[in-house]
């Protein structure tokens, strides 16, 4: 997908792009080829595959929430910033925070942040569970792109969910993911609103979007440490 054909398919999606933010978009896709050269970011090689697998793939969720009307968001295991980046860059207004536990990607990313001159924006060098303790219920929405199961996942990102707000994972196929995930939703006062399946295109690997409520407030003892999460998962009956 290359310049031109993304401008089309993000038309498809309702958005209207400045050219300011374009070449934005442009010079993140030129400095993620050139830094990782040097320090593993990601698979992708081509700036195409920039155009189609982040950037676009990003911003798929839009279909589902207008984010338009909220003021916060968290994009946990961001990595080079994907979907967090994109859509802070897209929709200005958003106070986002960029979180993620590998030092190396949120160095790019504030080399990042400078080079676009992008305002309003956090990194934070944390795991989720970890800064989570402080900041309960705290944001409108909570994002993940591909970050691990959903037993897990829900558990990281919903902590710091607002009531009302939503907690919004981009996945591959999650069928199996999802049906062992309804009492770790239970348990953090969420409601599954709608599971949103297509396939990218060009390439039509599949996708799913899940729109997750929250509820009611997150209870005392969450969020658990990384180690108890896991061992709790493996416990479940198969």
């Amino acid at each position: 997908m290359n310049r031109e054909l993304f401008i089309k398919y993000i038309e498809d999606l309702n958005l209207k792009v400045t050219s300011t933010q374009l070449d934005q978009l442009e010079s993140y896709a030129d400095f993620l080829l050139e830094y990782n050269e040097h320090t593993n970011l990601t698979a992708i090689k081509t700036k195409d595959e920039v155009y189609l697998k982040h950037f676009y793939d990003s911003l798929t969720l839009v279909k589902y929430i207008d984010l338009n009307n909220y003021k916060s968001l968290v994009d946990i295991g961001t990595g080079a910033g994907f979907p967090g980046m994109v859509l802070k860059i897209i929709f200005p207004h958003l106070h986002v925070i960029l979180m993620d536990s590998n030092n190396k990607k949120i160095k790019f990313l504030e080399e990042l942040i400078k080079k676009l001159d992008i305002k309003d924006i956090e990194t934070i060098n944390a795991r989720s569970e970890d800064y989570a303790r402080n900041h309960k219920d705290e944001y409108d929405i909570v994002t993940a792109r591909a970050v691990t199961t959903m037993s897990v996942l829900s558990e990281l990102c919903l902590p710091l969910v607002k009531v009302g707000g939503y907690f919004i994972p981009l996945k591959a196929d999650v069928t199996e993911e999802l049906e062992a995930s309804n009492n770790i939703l239970n348990e953090l006062k969420a409601s599954i609103e709608s599971i949103n399946v297509f396939n990218l295109p060009i390439e039509q690997s599949k996708r799913t979007i899940i729109k997750i409520k929250k509820i009611g407030k997150t209870p005392d003892k969450y969020p658990r440490t990384y180690d108890k999460m896991k061992k709790a998962l493996k416990k479940k009956p198969k």
